[in-house]
């Protein structure tokens, strides 16, 4: 591996452990075709979101509008709070999430661990997502203040520039041979930033979207999903970084079959992935079949499943959300047992 983008053997810094995160064979086709999962949960936090949230205050105290021991405030369903409560410990400053009761509780008991200080833009006790009514009690929060700064994830160009080293670590570890790059569409940063560099490096590499049922970004029906920090909700807009023009191919999973993947993955690797990954990954298992031979595709799988095991891997958490297949997983089994053999 090329030194750049090696980690180093010792560091003084939790954030220097951020990137260079392994690609695992899930499964491959008689014609040679193969899904490669990107595993970003080998991040400190479990998460790919670190990347940005590190770009994100790096350019905000290069700016000047975030000085020693100052304040950021961000809207986040958890994972972007995270990576920003790490950032802000090492840095100095002080971090405040503006949250609702959608998150997973593991992740904000983990934020105030982390010494976050956590503000509900909705308490009433609802589970539902409140995405709207977050972002818009940050920007309040923040309006005036001096040295805060709301990282405003969702139109932060910062967001896309933290995915920059994902497209080179790929180049470099499947020496520029991926075919088919897939991913989950939230604020569009990991998807699109990625693509926007990987395009720089491999050209003819096709970049497919997958958002949960419910959410706007690809268009209607909208309605409530389950699958935590992706797609767009009604009532919100989508984010200055989902570009479309990255995306050739949006398409939508729904929580059941979503989480039907990421549990039948679990039984059939010992792999934990998160629930809107396991959306990705329905996805590019029912493409691969169909792939011209030869093919590599990449999944982005941005999330770890260690935080859900209260919710998609809870069978009365998914029983009394009418969520629990039997049959879906049963038939996720069997593709992944079939693929696996090859």
């Amino acid at each position: 591996m090329n030194e750049a983008l090696a980690r180093p053997a010792v560091v003084s810094r939790l954030s220097d452990l951020i990137g260079c995160t392994p690609l695992f064979e899930l499964c491959r086709t008689e014609t040679g075709s193969r899904l490669l999962l990107k595993l970003e949960m080998f991040n400190p936090t479990g998460t790919a979101k670190i990347r940005m949230a590190r770009q994100m205050v790096l350019d905000a105290e290069a700016r000047g509008d975030l000085r020693p021991g100052g304040r950021i405030i961000e809207s986040t369903s958890g994972n972007t709070g995270l990576g920003l409560a790490v950032i802000a410990a090492e840095r100095g400053h002080t971090f405040t999430a503006v949250v609702d009761h959608h998150a997973c509780t593991d992740k904000l008991r983990a934020m105030k661990a982390l010494g976050a200080e956590l503000v509900h833009a909705v308490d009433d006790g609802s589970d539902e997502l409140a995405t709207a009514a977050r972002e818009e009690l940050a920007e309040e929060l923040a309006r005036g203040q001096d040295n805060t700064v709301f990282t405003e994830q969702h139109n932060n160009p910062s967001n896309g520039v933290g995915y920059f080293p994902v497209a080179h670590e790929l180049h470099q570890a499947l020496d520029g041979r991926i075919d088919v790059l897939i991913g989950a569409v939230g604020t569009g940063g990991a998807l699109c930033g990625t693509t926007r560099e990987l395009r720089t490096l491999v050209p003819g590499c096709r970049t497919v979207g997958v958002e949960p049922k419910g959410s706007i970004a690809f268009g209607g029906p909208a309605h409530g999903y389950h699958q935590s920090g992706t797609g767009t909700p009604e009532g919100a807009e989508i984010g200055a970084l989902v570009d479309f023009t990255l995306i050739d191919e949006g398409v939508k999973v729904g929580d059941a079959e979503a989480f039907a993947t990421a549990r039948a993955v679990a039984r059939a690797t010992g792999l934990l992935i998160g629930g809107s990954a396991g959306g990705v990954v329905h996805e590019a298992l029912a493409r691969l079949p169909a792939a011209p031979p030869g093919t590599t595709m990449v999944a982005l799988v941005n999330d770890g499943g260690e935080k859900y095991l209260d919710t998609v891997f809870d069978d009365d958490w998914m029983r009394a959300r009418a969520l629990l297949d039997r049959d879906l997983e049963r038939e996720v089994d069997e593709t992944l047992t079939k693929l696996r053999r090859m």
